[in-house]
């Protein structure tokens, strides 16, 4: 499913320069830094988690990103009143909204939007109104895409956590079924009206086919690139990954 007339954009995750400033409680390495970087290096976006115990992302990083970067910051979070304020207050580009545990590691699944549509309706009003682009986090059920169209979101961003799991894992054929239901689901996306981004767990061996979906207009990686800066530099990495994401998309 090659062949989109829009260029596959890439969005990147850093996340994990905060977490490894905050191992030693210093300030350095600067996640700005690292988007500035990332901006060079052909980064078509910049997404930052600030989460409710501020593990890695902090405040000041969102208030620097804002002021610092030139390409859109996507801030993402989670649905709370806390976030809705802080949202308002930097009107950054666009919001991911996503389900959060405390005691994750990381976004361990995407949002129950079926379930909270009342509330994540609400949520969402004062977000459009401010001319903010929401997307949802989700997985690629139907029920989760129809309610997300529902509420207003602007974009689905798809989780890829399962199809890279079992695409790690050698499990192919698994992973061929799980990428077949990521393309069910870009596609019902596409035609219910919303932008279709895919994230979460996406390398330089799994990236291929998931750019290949046509209906995909975004890919977010962060935890990858931010690994591989540490052998290859930031610039390089988002250079490769960049490269990888063009060639699957034209098809070669």
């Amino acid at each position: 499913m090659a062949g989109s007339s829009g260029k596959l954009r890439l969005g990147v995750n850093i996340d994990h320069v905060a977490t490894v400033r905050n191992a030693r409680g210093s300030m350095w390495p600067e996640p700005l830094r690292a988007a500035l970087l990332a901006e060079a290096a052909g980064a078509d976006g910049i997404t930052a988690h600030l989460r409710e115990d501020r593990r890695h992302i902090r405040d000041a990083d969102i208030e620097a990103l804002m002021a610092g970067i030139g390409i859109p910051l996507n801030f993402e979070c989670a649905a709370t009143a806390e976030m809705q304020m802080l949202i308002l207050k930097h009107q950054p580009h666009a919001v991911c909204l996503v389900p959060e545990k405390r005691e994750e590691r990381t976004t361990e699944g995407g949002l129950d939007v079926a379930s909270d549509q009342n509330r994540l309706g609400d949520f969402v009003a004062p977000l459009r109104e401010a001319g903010i682009r929401v997307s949802m986090f989700i997985a690629h059920d139907p029920r989760q895409i129809e309610a997300s169209a529902r509420i207003g979101a602007a974009v689905v961003e798809l989780h890829a956590g399962l199809y890279s799991e079992l695409h790690a894992e050698g499990r192919f054929e698994a992973a061929d079924a799980e990428l077949a239901a990521l393309r069910r689901g870009a596609a019902l996306a596409h035609k219910r009206g919303l932008e279709v981004h895919v994230g979460h767990g996406l390398t330089y061996d799994n990236v291929a086919p998931v750019a290949a979906i046509s209906q995909v207009m975004e890919l977010n990686i962060g935890h990858f690139l931010i690994g591989e800066a540490i052998f290859v530099g930031l610039e390089e990495a988002i250079a490769e990954m960049r490269r990888r994401m063009d060639l699957a998309r034209a098809g070669a």
